[in-house]
């Protein structure tokens, strides 16, 4: 009766749902430019920090200044969304699909129809689609702000907010996504809605972070080891999950670069050490012999998506240093790699040459910070760092990535 309910209700109202998006974040969503941590990288950079080191110096100081504006962020949790999942539990993470909107054509707008690359403003409405982000955004800038500068109160802070989404009884998410990326009308939970917690990656580097604060501790430790062995077995064993381990184009990468990360994180290496085998294989299949992705160059937004697939091939990489398989230098039998991917995608990450394919939203560069400073890294090319300078112009100096 709950789920039929819910498949029946009436179209919101769009128009007030992305004029209370500030409201929903408590505007102070970080939106950093997110990059896997690389933490041999990291302490490299500390000691610079340390140093006083004009390399460095401006990227700290901004770090500094926004994470003290995140001591303002309040904790939120699954509980704080207005409508209740399919199961009657508010402790179940829900959202609904982006690029699913009301048919006009039906009185009830329902079954909800497609329009891809078009984000329908109604998500905002599901709120742990909103906070859930902007919570592991936060948690991995405070992190770091405490790693770089060594104050307890960020991360006494990031520690809260961990808490509060995950660990505290009245507050926390139960470990499955049964109702992520809904559609109105078709189905209440799809496989697609995994690609939800990506976020979790960003956030278990800044648990790694503050595992050595006071403020955090044993026991906190052992619980939020405890709730990602356990989402870790849902990923692995649900029908969603199952099916998106399947996915053929993004949303399997993305699987397994979650699952990587997680799987390390809980200390199963063995799983660890077969998915990066199994992303491997992905790279063979779904890249094509210019180094492109034709699942991805098929979208309305395609720029985007063929960066967002290496973001994903690019955390299977780092993760994989700590496995018996070095992603950064694998060739597959088809004689792809993930620098022929790099190599092929570069040149428009750095504006050097125009894109051509659709693209019906303006392509955000910073989505290309992480392939570019990894490829100057792992394969020693100054080239791609003068890219990103590039690419920030005179606000360069100040950006996180320079401490990453």
């Amino acid at each position: 009766m709950i789920m039929k309910k819910w498949f029946t209700l009436s179209v919101f109202a769009l128009s007030g749902f992305a004029a209370n998006a500030q409201e929903i974040t408590q505007d102070r969503m970080s939106k950093a430019d997110m990059i896997k941590l690389d933490f041999t990288a990291l302490q490299a950079k500390k000691k610079l920090v340390k140093a006083k080191d004009a390399l460095v110096l401006k990227a700290y100081q901004a770090l500094i200044k926004k994470a003290d504006s995140l001591l303002g962020f309040k904790p939120v949790s699954v509980m704080d969304k207005k409508d209740v999942p399919p199961s009657g539990n508010k402790h179940d993470y829900m959202s609904i699909a982006p690029y699913w909107w009301p048919d006009p054509s039906k009185p009830s707008g329902t079954p909800y129809i497609k329009r891809d690359g078009e984000i329908n403003p109604e998500v905002q409405n599901f709120t742990d689609k909103v906070n859930m982000p902007a919570l592991c955004e936060n948690v991995y800038q405070l992190a770091l702000a405490y790693y770089f500068s060594n104050d307890e109160k960020y991360a006494k802070h990031a520690a809260n907010l961990v808490k509060v989404w995950f660990i505290d009884t009245a507050t926390r998410m139960n470990p499955n996504l049964n109702y992520a990326q809904a559609v109105k009308g078709v189905i209440a939970g799809r496989a697609e809605g995994l690609i939800d917690t990506r976020h979790f990656i960003y956030l278990i580097d800044g648990l790694q972070l503050i595992n050595a604060s006071k403020n955090w501790g044993t026991d906190n430790q052992k619980a939020i080891k405890q709730w990602f062995s356990a989402f870790l077995i849902w990923m692995n064993t649900s029908k969603n999950g199952q099916a998106e381990m399947y996915a053929k184009n993004n949303h399997g990468v993305w699987f397994d670069a979650q699952n990587l990360a997680v799987a390390l994180f809980v200390d199963s290496t063995e799983m660890a050490n077969q998915i990066v085998t199994r992303a491997a294989g992905r790279l063979n299949k779904q890249m094509d012999n210019t180094g492109f992705f034709p699942l991805e160059l098929a979208r309305t937004t395609s720029l985007h998506y063929s960066a967002f697939i290496m973001n994903a091939f690019n955390i299977i990489a780092t993760l994989s240093e700590k496995t018996t398989t070095n992603f950064w230098q694998v060739t597959t039998p088809n004689g792809n790699s993930y620098k022929k991917g790099i190599e092929a995608l570069s040149p428009f990450l750095m504006k050097e040459k125009e894109w051509t394919g659709k693209e019906i939203r303006p392509f955000n560069y910073v989505d290309g910070y992480p392939l570019l400073l990894r490829a100057a890294t792992k394969y020693g090319s100054n080239h791609y760092l003068e890219g990103i300078k590039k690419i920030g112009g005179d606000k360069s100096a100040a950006q996180l990535v320079n401490l990453l």
